[in-house]
């Protein structure tokens, strides 16, 4: 059996934000773009049960 190597990962950088729906400020491990709504961890979980 081949063993592999695991790489390891660099922190993420992340980014603020303010949450679209509750309004607080976040942040996120993505850079907001402009026109796109950003969530916070309990809006978007929030939101994952309406879809």
């Amino acid at each position: 059996m081949e063993r592999r190597s695991f790489k390891r990962f660099r922190p993420r950088e992340m980014h603020k934000a303010v949450c679209a729906d509750c309004g607080k400020e976040c942040e996120v491990p993505f850079k907001p773009q402009e026109g796109r709504p950003v969530y916070c961890w309990d809006c978007w979980k929030k939101r994952q049960g309406r879809e």
